[in-house]
């Protein structure tokens, strides 16, 4: 029977090259309910800030779930590893549908290569740059937290945000979430015997009155590490990006990000609305963006001294409207040269760096919020 797979042909070609081939398109699902316990459960938890546990529990249990009968049939098609992992939730008639889709992949080698099944976020052109890099996959991981600001912190918040500055209440909940869900994707790489993980991709998702902050990644090893790790090192860096800087000696150490949460304030947003009436600079907002972001950018520059960084990678500054308010994250890899890293081949072939080309194209690609990802178990 021919073999159906999500893998694009760039992507067997870079894992040909690793003595890869593809294997059959995985699907797992698990279709989920909160109960009535849970979600009144989750709704007193949800008035005082913070974790609201029972929405991390569901969330936790149904990826966790939908992932373990995607590894259950990658296993009875015999293949040795699983690449291009997702992890997607959709509603589902009042419930949810947890959703994870791959792509096998079977060793061609011998002896194999990779020793072990090994499943990985990483589509195939990611794969090949992680392995040449020296980092050898073992384990899909991910890290969740479901938070509300609370009532009150809501009420603290909404009367801070009458004064012009930071709102220090929202801030603290969401640098706490942010970091939670970084320990707890840690915390599954090191069970998984890794000391590293990467690739890590951070989403941040509305779910039924909360917000769930989830991490994924790969749980991998590299041996030049194992030196100065204390703890698995974490890195959001694409695998490429990972590659360049492993060919010039530089390993990630951690994973740093910062938010800062600000107000204008009544008095400063009835001055911006007066002035953008006439042409030229609104200078409130212009001060007000402009220290928000400094502040994020010193959250994590701070982070990266304290572990002995030598710098501060692939910085990131994203912007969010809250209401009357704006949320400031910044996040990068925090970078340190370290003796003894090599890449496997002088320059990466162009087929892993080529990005694919959707050859459906259709005003309806999105009608069901269903991304390529969730179609294929690969990603561009």
């Amino acid at each position: 029977m021919p073999i159906m797979t999500g893998l694009s042909g760039n992507e067997m070609y870079c894992l040909s090259l690793k003595d890869l081939a593809p294997g059959e398109l995985l699907v797992g699902n698990s279709v989920r309910s909160m109960g009535f316990l849970g979600g009144l459960g989750a709704g007193l938890q949800g008035v005082f800030g913070g974790e609201v546990s029972q929405v991390t529990e569901v969330i936790n249990e149904g990826r966790r779930a939908a992932f373990a009968r995607m590894e259950r049939e990658a296993l009875g098609h015999g293949a040795h590893g699983i690449t291009g992992v997702t992890s997607e939730l959709r509603r589902m008639q009042g419930n949810i549908e947890f959703l994870s889709v791959a792509s096998g992949v079977h060793e061609t080698g011998a002896p194999p290569p990779l020793g072990g099944v090994f499943s990985t976020s990483s589509n195939g052109q990611e794969l090949y740059c992680q392995l040449d890099a020296g980092y050898r996959p073992l384990r899909f991981v991910f890290g969740n937290v479901a938070y509300s600001v609370g009532v009150a912190g809501g009420i603290f918040g909404a009367l801070k945000s009458l004064g012009r500055g930071e709102i220090k209440e929202f801030s603290d909940i969401f640098n706490a979430t942010r970091h939670l869900a970084l320990r707890r994707i840690v915390q599954e790489a090191r069970a998984a015997g890794a000391n590293a993980v990467v690739g890590i991709e951070t989403r941040i998702m509305p779910f039924r009155g909360v917000h769930e902050m989830l991490m994924l990644g790969t749980a991998s090893h590299h041996p030049a590490l194992t030196a100065f790790a204390q703890e698995p090192v974490t890195s959001d860096l694409t695998c490429e990006e990972m590659w360049n800087l492993t060919a010039m000696g530089y390993a990630p150490l951690k994973l740093v990000l910062g938010t800062a949460v600000y107000s204008l304030g009544l008095i400063g947003g009835v001055k911006a609305l007066f002035k953008s009436f006439s042409r030229g600079e609104i200078s409130d907002l212009t001060t007000l963006i402009y220290d928000a972001r400094e502040h994020a950018i010193g959250l994590i520059k701070a982070e990266a001294a304290a572990i002995g960084a030598d710098d501060v990678v692939g910085v990131k500054i994203h912007i969010h409207e809250l209401g009357n308010l704006i949320e400031f994250m910044a996040i990068g890899t925090a970078v340190k040269k370290v003796p003894g890293l090599a890449v496997a081949t002088p320059m990466l072939p162009a087929q892993a760096i080529i990005k694919d080309k959707d050859t459906w194209v259709s005003s309806d690609n999105n009608l069901f919020g269903v991304s390529r990802e969730a179609v294929t178990g690969s990603s561009d």
